[in-house]
């Protein structure tokens, strides 16, 4: 088996991106903390705790389908954390910029796609093949999903502590007009990584894409033995008890 598909394997660049990512954000958050920031540190904390997601599966997956979760998803996950912590928290905290939620909300719909149809062909298994329909769907619905948890999250927050995340204002429709917004980018982005998840896995486009083809019509000839096998097998069985 190619080395790509093994568990645990990890390529020497995407290791030193990570490495990169992790030091911008403790330089980051250790700014903050000396310009009195508290938060800021904490946070950044929090994110270099999140860019380890991978390594706590390969650590503590066991024998689990966990541990088959691809790196690319944690590398996407860790961009998108370092650009929408530093770059976004930056903006927000320290200009008039308010425009920033266009590409984390985007970019959070099409991580969320991507992992979950690479995490739906991971749970069923290397020696049953999903439907790439079925795993674009459960990709799709994912990435809304995820778009509706954190909508949910800043309407909870905006009525216990009296917070302005929906930015709600008074006898106006602003703040169900900012969750709609939000809600329709996340889904644009998701519906986008839904396609560009299942091009790639399927060996449409991409680099890898031979590999990518060779890998999935092999899969695809395995569950043809298998219906083969057992149509043959019933009808032995059904001749059987004829006879």
């Amino acid at each position: 088996m190619n080395e790509r598909f093994e568990s645990g394997y990890l390529p020497a660049s995407h290791k030193i991106l990570w490495v990169v990512l992790r030091v911008g954000l403790l330089a980051w958050g250790t700014y903050g903390l000396f310009h009195g920031s508290v938060v800021e540190f904490l946070e950044a904390i929090f994110a270099i705790i999140f860019t380890h997601l991978w390594d706590f599966f390969q650590i503590f997956g066991g024998f689990s389908f966990i541990t088959r979760v691809d790196y690319l998803t944690q590398t996407m996950l860790n961009l998108f954390i370092f650009i929408g912590v530093v770059v976004g928290s930056t903006l927000n905290n320290r200009t008039a910029f308010s425009n920033f939620d266009i590409v984390t909300h985007f970019s959070a719909g099409f991580i969320s796609a991507w992992f979950a149809y690479d995490f739906a062909c991971t749970v069923q298994g290397p020696k049953r093949r999903l439907s790439p329909a079925l795993a674009a769907l459960f990709a799709i619905g994912f990435a809304c999903f995820i778009s509706v948890g954190w909508e949910t999250y800043e309407f909870t927050m905006d009525r216990i502590y009296g917070l302005t995340l929906q930015r709600t204002a008074p006898m106006t429709d602003s703040g169900l007009t900012d969750t709609m917004i939000d809600e329709i980018i996340q889904a644009s982005g998701g519906l986008i990584g839904m396609f560009s998840v299942a091009f790639v896995k399927n060996g449409k486009i991409g680099r890898n894409r031979r590999m990518y083809a060779k890998k999935a019509k092999a899969a695809e000839e395995r569950e043809l033995l298998k219906e083969q096998l057992l149509k043959d097998y019933l009808n032995e069985q059904k001749n059987n008890s004829c006879s």
